[in-house]
C-alpha cells in the first residue's frame, strides 16, 4: 500500500486491496478513506471511488514527510483531529493502539489519548455480561475492546464482533441486536468507530442462498434403524413416519425408532440436546417448541396447550374458579370503581346487613386498593389514545400469528384507537361491538401468552429461554402486546412472578431469586441436593455429579467447608432464573416501555404489583354493586325495581340462579372481566318499560324491565340471559 506501507490483505480490518498497474498504484481502502490531506474531487466512477490519481500522489508525498508516532517511519498520512495534538499515524499502526476512526461526514481520527469514550455511570457498572452477539462473557467497563448500546442498559458488545457484524449486515441491517433500534444505534457507533458500509447484508447478495430451506429432510438418523422398508421410507399418520428435529431440522428419526408416542409432535436429535444441555438448559424432558409442528397452513405460532412443567393437580386439590365449567374464560381484573356522579343522577345503595358486614381479609382489601389506584394511573395513560383508528383482522384460531402480524403492520401505532374484526372464525361474537371484540381478543392473546413457550413455571411465571423467540424478537412484541392490552382496556396478565416484576422494576441486580423460580425440573433437583448436602463429602460428590452443568454455568467454586454450598446455590438460583435469560429479559422490558407502561411500573410498582402478579378475586354482588351506576325514577323504587336488582345479584352470588355475575358482566359490556383500566363508558343500570332485559353494550349499559314482583324479575333476568350468551357460544 502506498500509503501505510504494508503488504496485508485483509479486507475486514484493512478495506479492500487495489492494485492499479497503468498508475502504479496499490492502496487499502480505509488507508485512502482516513487520509488527513485527500478528499473525492471526482465522480463515483473515477480514480479510486472518486479520489483521483493525481491527488493520491500529492497525499503520498505529503505523508512521505511525517513521521508515525507509532512504529517511527515515514509515511503516516493520517492526523488526529484534536487541538494542539501533533500525532501522525499509519492506519494498521493506528488499529493496534486503539486510535478511533470515524466513518462518517469528515472521516476524523482521533489518537490513543483523544479517543471518544462511553460515559457510564459507576452503578450502571454490575460485574460481568454476555456480548450478545457471540455469547462470550464481557466486563461492564466501556474500553476500546468492549461498547454498551445507547439504546439498552444491559447491551454490551465487543468491539470485533460489531465489526464484523456491521461488515456483514450493512447499513440497512445493522442494528442492535436486543432491541432492534438503528437510528440511536448506528450513530453511536459510528462515534466510537464502528464502519458501516453503505450495502445490502451479504445474506441477501448471496445467489441461491436459502434454496436448502426449500428442501425437507426425509431420512431417519437412529443407529438402529427398525423400518425394514429403509431409513429414506416414510409414511405419515403412522409408526414409520419421520419426525425431524424440532431445532435443527437436519436429522430425523421414524415414530417406532426412536419409540415416540403417537401424540408427541417433538424430538431433540443428540447434537442439540448436548448443545442445551451445556448452555445451561439441564432438562432431559421434551420442552415445547415456539413453532408448532406441521400446522395445516404450514404458519408458525406459540403453542397453545398447558406448559408441561406445570404439576397436574391431584384429584382431592381444589380447582381454581377459572376452570368452572360456567365460567366462558380466565382472566377476569381487579375491580375498578367507579367515577363519583353527581347525586341526583346516583342512588347509593347497600347491600343486605349480612354481607355489608362480611369481613375481607387484609390481603384482598389490599389488592383491591392498589387495583383501584392502578386503574387511575391506567386512565392517565390512555388519554394518550387518539381517535385514529388501526383495524385488526384477528383469527382466533391462529390469535398469536394474527396479533403479531397486525402488531408489526405499517399502519400500526399504539396510540391509535384499535377495532378488532373476526375472520374465519366459528367462536365470533357476531352482535358484539368493536369494543367487545376488542376485550375478546385481548383475553385471548393474555391466556396464550401466559400458556406459550416465552414463559416458564406453573401459576407465578418467568420468562423462559427460547432461542427462537430470540432470534425474532417476540419478547419485545409480548412486552408490547401486555402493554397496549393494559391502557387499551384489556385484562392484566396475572401470571408474573415476584421474581419477573422485581427484575423489570428494580434492576437484576436487586433481585436475589428463589428456589421457587426454577421451573426445570432437573436443575430443582440439583439445587436442592446441593442445599440440603449434610456432609462435605456429600457436598462434593453431588458437585461432581453435575460437573458440566455447573461449567456451563460458571459457577464452579472451590468447596472448603460445607457453609460454602449457600453461595453455591446462590450462583446457581441467579444464572438459571436470571443471568441465563439477559436477553430475553432487556426484549421484554423494551416492550413494555410502550405507551410509558413501564415507566409507570416503577414509579407506582406496589399498585402494579397486584394486577400483573396476582390472579383477580372472583366477582361478588359487592362488587357488581360498586360498578353499576343506577338510574332511577320514584316510579320504579315504589315498584322495588332497585331492590329486585340487589336481590337478584345476591341470588347469583349464592347459586340460586341458573348464571353466574361474569354472565351478568359479560351480557351488559362484552367482556369477561372487569379491565385494570375500568370501563368507558361506565356501566349503567336503567329501570325501563320493556318485556325482557336488553344489554347495550355500545353504552355498557344494562337496560331491566319493570315488573310487578321479584320471582317475574328473576325469571326474565334468567331466561333472556342464559340464552342471549348460550347463542354468542354455539
Amino acid at each position: 500500500c502506498v500509503l501505510c506501507g504494508r503488504t496485508d490483505d485483509c479486507p475486514k480490518k484493512y478495506g479492500e486491496k487495489r492494485t492499479f498497474v497503468e498508475y502504479n498504484v496499490t492502496v487499502h481502502y480505509y488507508c485512502l478513506l482516513m487520509s488527513s490531506g485527500i478528499w473525492q474531487r471526482g465522480e463515483e466512477g473515477e480514480g479510486v471511488d472518486g479520489f483521483l490519481f493525481t491527488d493520491i500522489r500529492k497525499e503520498v508525498n505529503r505523508a512521505a514527510k511525517l513521521k508515525c508516532n507509532i512504529c517511527r517511519k515515514k509515511g503516516a498520512s493520517i492526523g488526529c483531529v484534536s487541538p494542539k495534538c501533533k500525532r501522525s499515524y499509519h492506519f494498521p499502526c493506528g488499529i493496534q493502539k486503539e486510535c478511533i476512526f470515524q466513518f462518517m461526514e469528515n472521516f476524523r481520527s482521533y489518537c490513543w489519548e483523544h479517543r471518544p469514550v462511553q460515559k457510564i455511570p459507576h452503578k450502571e457498572r454490575k460485574g460481568t455480561s454476555q456480548c450478545t452477539i457471540c455469547l462470550d462473557l464481557v466486563e461492564q467497563v466501556p474500553t476500546y475492546s468492549v461498547l454498551r448500546g445507547p439504546c439498552c442498559k444491559n447491551a454490551w458488545f465487543h468491539r470485533e464482533c460489531l465489526q464484523y457484524q456491521a461488515l456483514s449486515a450493512g447499513i440497512f441491517f445493522f442494528r442492535c441486536t436486543v432491541c432492534n433500534n438503528m437510528d440511536k444505534f448506528q450513530k453511536e457507533m459510528l462515534r466510537m468507530g464502528i464502519h458501516i458500509p453503505e450495502k445490502d447484508a451479504s445474506w441477501e447478495l448471496e445467489e441461491n442462498a436459502y434454496q436448502e430451506l426449500l428442501q425437507c429432510y426425509q431420512h431417519c438418523d437412529i443407529k438402529r434403524c427398525l423400518c425394514k422398508k429403509g431409513r429414506d421410507y416414510n409414511e405419515p399418520d403412522s409408526k414409520w413416519e419421520i419426525k425431524r428435529c424440532q431445532y435443527c431440522g437436519s436429522r430425523g428419526t421414524h415414530v417406532a425408532c426412536s419409540s415416540l408416542k403417537s401424540w408427541e409432535q417433538n424430538w431433540e436429535c443428540l447434537e442439540c440436546r448436548s448443545i442445551f444441555a451445556k448452555s445451561g438448559n439441564y432438562s432431559r424432558q421434551r420442552k415445547r417448541s415456539l413453532a408448532a409442528s406441521d400446522k395445516a397452513d404450514g404458519t408458525t405460532c406459540l403453542l397453545e396447550e398447558p406448559s408441561p412443567k406445570c404439576p397436574r393437580q391431584s384429584p382431592g386439590t381444589p380447582r381454581s374458579f377459572l376452570h368452572s365449567p360456567k365460567r366462558m374464560c380466565p382472566n377476569n381484573s381487579l375491580p375498578c370503581s367507579h367515577l363519583e356522579l353527581p347525586a341526583s343522577n346516583r342512588v347509593t345503595m347497600s347491600l343486605s346487613p349480612m354481607m355489608s358486614n362480611r369481613k375481607w381479609s387484609l390481603r384482598k382489601r389490599c389488592l383491591v386498593k392498589e387495583g383501584r389506584e392502578a386503574s387511575n394511573i391506567l386512565k392517565a395513560l390512555k388519554l394518550q389514545i387518539t381517535t385514529k383508528t388501526t383495524r385488526l383482522n384477528i383469527n382466533a384460531e391462529n390469535i398469536w400469528n394474527s396479533a403479531l402480524k397486525g402488531f408489526r403492520q405499517r399502519s400500526f401505532s399504539p396510540t391509535n384507537t384499535i377495532e378488532i374484526k373476526f375472520i374465519n372464525c366459528k367462536n365470533t361474537l357476531k352482535t358484539d361491538t368493536s369494543a367487545a371484540s376488542k376485550h375478546y381478543f385481548f383475553h385471548l392473546l393474555m391466556l396464550h401468552l401466559q400458556n406459550s413457550s416465552l414463559f416458564e413455571g406453573c401459576s407465578a411465571k418467568n420468562l423462559s429461554l427460547d432461542f427462537q423467540a430470540v432470534r425474532e424478537n417476540l419478547y419485545f412484541e409480548a412486552g408490547k402486546m401486555i402493554a397496549v392490552s393494559l391502557v387499551h382496556g384489556g385484562p392484566s396478565p396475572g401470571f408474573f412472578s415476584k421474581t419477573l416484576f422485581n427484575c423489570l422494576v428494580y434492576g437484576i441486580e436487586n433481585v436475589k431469586p428463589t428456589l421457587e423460580d426454577v421451573a426445570d425440573a432437573d436443575v430443582a433437583e440439583t439445587i436442592k441436593m446441593i442445599k440440603y448436602a449434610n456432609s462435605l463429602s456429600s457436598l462434593t460428590s453431588t458437585v461432581h455429579d453435575c460437573y458440566e452443568f455447573l461449567a456451563a454455568a460458571g459457577c464452579l467454586r472451590p468447596l472448603k467447608a460445607l457453609c460454602d454450598k449457600d453461595k453455591l446455590v446462590d450462583d446457581i438460583l441467579n444464572y438459571h432464573v436470571i443471568k441465563r435469560i439477559i436477553s430475553p429479559l432487556e426484549s421484554f422490558r423494551q416492550g413494555l416501555k410502550t405507551l410509558g407502561v413501564l415507566e409507570k411500573m416503577q414509579a407506582h410498582p406496589d399498585k402494579f404489583f397486584s394486577i400483573l402478579c396476582y390472579k383477580p378475586e372472583r366477582l361478588s354482588a359487592e362488587t357488581l354493586c360498586d360498578l353499576f351506576t343506577i338510574h332511577s325514577s320514584s316510579d320504579v323504587n315504589k315498584v322495588g325495581g332497585i331492590d329486585f336488582w340487589m336481590g337478584y345479584l345476591q341470588d347469583v352470588e349464592s347459586g340460586e340462579s341458573v348464571v353466574t355475575l361474569e354472565d351478568i358482566l359479560l351480557f351488559t359490556t362484552g367482556s369477561f372481566s372487569i379491565p385494570p383500566v375500568g370501563f368507558d363508558p361506565e356501566p349503567t343500570v336503567k329501570f325501563l318499560c320493556i318485556k325482557y332485559p336488553v344489554g347495550n353494550r355500545l353504552l355498557n349499559c344494562l337496560e331491566l324491565p319493570i315488573t310487578e314482583t321479584y320471582e317475574t324479575f328473576k325469571k326474565k333476568m334468567d331466561f333472556t340471559i342464559r340464552n342471549a350468551l348460550r347463542v354468542e357460544r354455539e
